[in-house]
């Protein structure tokens, strides 16, 4: 079957919890529900997910090149990537150590008419043109390629879960904005989501590299 994946469980988990950590799309989402009202917030949303596809694209063409030179390159490349979310992990921990970290969510012009082509441009480019999500997908997909099966599809399917989930939370805050811009700009529930997510990737890291095989 070509869409099956390796550490499914873990996946879900890594992805949903990285998904529900407060970063550069929320805020762009909060910006725009906070400009043009929920509409707008949901149509950036779609935006910044249907960047998701370009970054698995990109990925997996990175992948299927490594697997045809060799198998250890393709270990070497997973080790790397578990390393990298060890580092995501620690890089998290010590921001909430340091008090670092509060969410920005203010820029940005109020009261401005909804534009569609507006919204899911700002959403689109956002993503697609993030160098972080780009090293993110390149360094997280690996882990749960299974070499045997079409990386394309592969990534394509992961990159469709994490589409969905985001659509799911990125539109609730949309719903719920005026509560939720509070809630998320609070600097203790702030520091409790880095340190729960810091925690999830450097045990998840560390997991996937033992697990290597």
């Amino acid at each position: 079957m070509d869409f099956y994946i390796v550490n499914t469980g873990a996946f879900l988990i890594a992805i949903t919890i990285l998904t529900l950590t407060p970063g550069l799309d929320t805020a762009l989402v909060i910006r725009n529900t906070t400009r043009s009202g929920s509409i707008d917030g949901c149509v950036t949303s779609l935006g910044i997910c249907c960047g998701l596809f370009v970054h698995a694209a990109l990925s997996a063409i990175g992948i299927s090149a490594i697997l045809l030179q060799s198998a250890e390159l393709f270990h070497a490349m997973k080790l790397l990537g578990a390393a990298y979310l060890i580092y995501l992990g620690i890089t998290g921990l010590i921001s909430v150590w340091k008090g670092q970290g509060k969410l920005d969510v203010t820029s940005g012009a109020v009261g401005k008419p909804l534009s569609v082509k507006r919204s899911f441009r700002e959403g689109l480019l956002s993503n697609v043109l993030n160098p972080k999500t780009a090293v993110f997908y390149l360094a997280f997909l690996p882990q749960f390629i299974n070499p045997e099966h079409s990386p394309l599809l592969q990534s394509l399917f992961m990159a469709a879960i994490h589409f969905v989930i985001a659509m799911i939370w990125q539109c609730g805050i949309a719903t719920m904005i005026h509560s939720a811009k509070n809630w998320i700009q609070n600097s203790s529930m702030m520091k409790w989501m880095e340190g729960v997510t810091g925690a999830v990737l450097v045990s998840l890291g560390l997991k996937l590299a033992l697990d290597n095989n």
